[in-house]
C-alpha cells in the first residue's frame, strides 16, 4: 500500500521532468559600445546606432602591426563586397598616431571607417590582448565572434554570411 501511494508523486516528478523545456543556448553577450570620433569624417560613430540595423566589423589593428598589413587588401575586399549588405567594418588603430594611421590606410586604399584607440582602452573593452583582433557583432548588437591573430577574408566571410540577409553577388 505505500508502494501506491508514493507513485502518483514519482510519475507527477517524472511528468513535470520530461515536460519542463529543454535548456536553451546562452545568448550571445552583448557587445560593449564602441563611441568615437571617425578618423577622416567630421563625424562621431556610434556603434549603437547600428542595432536592429547592420552587422559590425570591428578590426582592431595597427600600423605597426604585420599581420595587420598583410591583410589589409583581404578586409578592404571585404568592406567594399558587404558594403550595400548592411555590413559595417570598422579599423580601430590601436596605439597609432592620426599620421600613422592615415599614411597606413593611405598606403593600402583603406575606405572604411576608422577610429583611433590610444591606449587601447576601447580595445580592452572587447577583449583586445593583441592585434589583429577582429570582431562580429550581429544586428541584435551582440558579439558572435572574437578572433585573436590571423582573420583572413575566406575566414571571415564563412562567418559573415550567414549573418547577413542576402548572399553576395557572384562576380565573373
Amino acid at each position: 500500500m505505500a508502494a501506491t501511494r508514493l507513485l502518483p508523486p514519482i510519475v507527477a516528478l517524472a511528468l513535470l521532468v520530461g515536460l519542463s523545456p529543454a535548456p536553451t543556448a546562452a545568448a550571445a553577450p552583448a557587445a560593449p559600445p564602441l563611441a568615437a570620433r571617425l578618423l577622416d569624417e567630421d563625424r562621431e560613430f556610434d556603434s549603437r546606432t547600428l542595432i536592429g540595423k547592420k552587422v559590425l566589423l570591428l578590426r582592431f589593428q595597427g600600423s605597426w602591426c604585420k599581420t595587420c598589413t598583410a591583410q589589409a587588401p583581404g578586409i578592404e575586399r571585404l568592406a567594399e563586397k558587404y558594403r550595400d549588405r548592411d555590413l559595417e567594418v570598422i579599423g580601430v588603430h590601436v596605439n597609432d598616431t592620426a599620421a600613422e594611421a592615415r599614411a597606413w590606410r593611405k598606403r593600402y586604399r583603406q575606405t572604411y571607417g576608422a577610429v583611433l584607440d590610444q591606449g587601447a582602452r576601447m580595445a580592452t573593452r572587447f577583449g583586445f590582448k593583441r592585434a589583429p583582433y577582429t570582431v562580429v557583432i550581429d544586428k541584435r548588437g551582440e558579439v558572435v565572434k572574437r578572433i585573436t591573430g590571423s582573420a583572413d577574408e575566406a575566414r571571415l566571410t564563412k562567418i559573415l554570411d550567414p549573418l547577413l540577409a542576402t548572399p553576395p553577388p557572384t562576380t565573373r
